[in-house]
């Protein structure tokens, strides 16, 4: 009898903790998906010297006309984004924000700069965010696939000869990588990766360690919590494995002065790629900041790189940017 009590309050023990885990790393309540500022940007001290631009962004982006759009992912939810047109038949890209964001708080600028070099842009909204359905994130296992569906919902709306790119930043950037590993349409002509991580379990374990815990003792209970609670194998989100299999070329982008994605997780991701690829990376620039650092160097990069692949680019200075 002992032992089988002692055995229960193990197997509780271990639940208890990676459900804590889950709740820490993947969860995303209702609550969190409204934001409670008018034009919310994101939080970190090195965001508030850029407040002014950030907020300019999305005023602007408020007022361009839209389309308000929706798919329903594999495993059935609603998923919302939005689309903003610069010209018929142009390509389009498609931008998946990062890790607790939106598509409006991330990808905003996103939206001007696409038009700057002559694309469309569909913004949209990951599970567990903003306007989309779900309770949870999964670092980009189930979200790579959301993408794909995506992509399939554009080739329906602009016909099968529409030009793709799939962009990210951070997870976002991360999930584009792991869906160019799955396998891409062949509409899908190239893929935008800012300052996205290699490995999910690097980056978990970097956050434990930076909490002053142990990671090697925690991250089991992380990806147990992944498991059994959110539905996923953490080993499904690891953008290093999955680049060896992408076809497609790839621009990585990146700010040297990173501290939360280490700009070393894009040069890896880099130096694994066997499609044509660029690695641009951008000086002073922290953690998802590299365009508003450097927006020009950042536009002549996208100009030199997409010219050499062969995408249609019409660089010209947004009239607002």
């Amino acid at each position: 009898m002992i032992p089988l009590l002692i055995g229960l309050i193990i197997v509780f023990i271990v639940l208890l903790a990676s459900f804590v885990c889950f709740v820490m790393a993947f969860y995303a309540p209702e609550k969190d998906k409204t934001p409670k500022e008018e034009y919310p940007i994101p939080r970190g001290k090195i965001y508030i010297p850029h407040r002014d631009k950030m907020v300019e962004w999305m005023k602007e982006v408020r007022t361009l006309e839209h389309e308000d759009v929706s798919i329903t992912s594999f495993d059935g939810l609603k998923l919302c984004g939005k689309y903003y047109e610069y010209k018929k038949g142009a390509p389009c890209e498609l931008l998946m924000h990062g890790y607790r964001g939106s598509a409006e708080r991330d990808m905003c600028g996103a939206v001007q700069r696409c038009f700057s070099i002559g694309r469309n842009a569909l913004i949209i909204d990951q599970r567990g965010a903003g306007k989309s359905e779900g309770n949870v994130i999964t670092f980009g296992a189930k979200e790579s696939r959301d993408c794909i569906s995506w992509v399939e919902f554009m080739i329906d709306k602009f016909g099968p000869d529409v030009k793709i790119i799939i962009s990210g930043i951070s997870m976002g950037a991360a999930t584009v990588v792991l869906a160019a590993g799955r396998g891409l349409p062949k509409n899908v002509v190239g893929v935008l990766a800012d300052c996205g991580y290699s490995s999910a379990r690097e980056m978990i374990e970097k956050t434990i360690r930076e909490m002053h815990l142990p990671p090697k003792l925690l991250y089991p209970f992380v990806a147990l919590g992944a498991r059994i609670f959110a539905g996923f194998d953490l080993r499904d989100a690891e953008p290093i494995a999955a680049v060896k299999n992408a076809k497609v070329p790839i621009i990585f982008l990146h700010g040297d002065a990173d501290e939360f994605v280490p700009c070393y997780m894009s040069e890896r991701m880099y130096e694994a790629c066997p499609t044509p690829k660029k690695f641009v990376k951008v000086e002073g620039a922290g953690h998802g900041l590299a365009y508003i650092i450097d927006g020009e160097g950042y536009l002549k990069a996208l100009e030199q790189f997409w010219t050499e692949v062969g995408v249609p680019t019409e660089i010209q200075m947004y009239k607002n940017s």
